[in-house]
């Protein structure tokens, strides 16, 4: 079968995507079918540099997003690089990647790929809209506030949300991953939360603010309508940034976590339900806050979660058994039946 990697684009995390293409390209020639690495960042052109980023030692030289435009991924997707491939395997991340727009461009030219459709991948990339269907399902969620352009200094709303929230506050965009543009503001002023505001503006026009939720991190991968085991996440300081994510040694992983069965069995089963609320297929992990009751509290869903062969979901899936080229596979056959 010829399969095509998609990996790079042109979102934040272009660097995460690289380093995760290179693992899925590995794995999909130990399961003996035809490859092909494409970043569709360069257009007409992306298998050509598409197999010199794989073939790169050094990923950084190729990180820059900023150099590209959208336009490339139309592209490049609309070209002849894709007239014999029978599968897409996604490695992208955020916008122009995880956001549902490759999804349409793949779905146009009538050809299958993994992870989520449009539909959910347009829906869990929003953290404003996902939520708010996380609450209509009875999941617990962070009570969170909205802010649009013309609310970035609106002082009377960053009032309201320290007396709604609470003093502790995290401010996100609305539309990114990997904790990019995420600011915790420990005792609340009006300036600080500008400030936090204006940091996440530069990355999304929709910015959150949300309630800080105490306790413990984890994650929960789902594939297909089962649950992977409970991941902890122990930052050796601070919160879990990006330099926390990707940094080698930062970071702590406790797989499975040590929790009770029975708040490890309900919050497995909150992962599931929000993978099927948000009409999510293959593999997504949600991320979770643990407060000292045991009460979980999702914070997001990824649709395409980061799949190097240390990612999480990879960890989780080798807690029982399955080796990160078999979990290659599963992904694959799962949307081919």
């Amino acid at each position: 079968m010829n399969i095509a990697v998609l990996f790079g684009g042109i979102s934040p995390e272009r660097e995460v995507s690289i380093r995760g293409g290179k693992a899925v390209t590995k794995a999909i020639k130990e399961l003996g079918h035809n490859v092909f690495s494409i970043d569709p960042a360069y257009g007409v052109d992306g298998l050509v540099i598409g197999t010199k980023i794989i073939e790169s030692e050094d990923v950084r030289e190729y990180s820059d997003y900023k150099k590209f435009h959208t336009k490339s991924i139309l592209d490049c997707i609309n070209s002849d690089l894709f007239n014999n491939i029978d599968f897409v395997f996604l490695v992208l991340h955020g916008v122009n990647g995880e956001d549902g727009t490759v999804q349409s461009v793949l779905e146009l030219r009538g050809i299958k790929y993994s992870h989520s459709k449009v539909k959910a991948s347009s829906f869990a990339i929003d953290k404003n809209a996902s939520k708010v269907m996380f609450s209509a399902a009875g999941i617990p969620t962070p009570a969170w506030l909205t802010l649009t352009p013309k609310d970035y200094e609106n002082e009377n709303l960053f009032l309201a949300a320290i007396k709604e929230l609470g003093k502790k506050l995290v401010v996100k965009p609305n539309d990114q991953g990997s904790t990019i543009g995420i600011t915790i503001v420990e005792n609340a002023t009006v300036e600080e939360l500008k400030s936090a505001v204006k940091a996440a503006a530069e990355f999304s026009k929709i910015v959150l603010i949300e309630e800080f939720i105490e306790g413990r991190e984890i994650t929960v991968p789902v594939i297909g309508d089962r649950a992977l085991p409970i991941i902890e996440i122990i930052p050796e300081d601070g919160f879990y940034d990006y330099e926390h994510k990707y940094t080698k040694g930062r970071t702590i992983y406790q797989c499975p976590a040590n929790i009770s069965e029975d708040i490890s069995d309900f919050t497995q089963g909150l992962a599931i339900t929000a993978h099927e609320v948000i009409g999510c297929s293959g593999v997504t992990r949600s991320d979770f806050r643990l407060n000292e009751d045991g009460q979980a509290y999702i914070m997001e869903i990824n649709t395409i979660p980061g799949f190097t062969e240390t990612s999480l979901v990879p960890m989780a899936a080798k807690e029982l058994g399955i080796s990160f080229t078999e979990l290659c596979r599963e992904i694959i056959e799962n949307e081919l039946l």
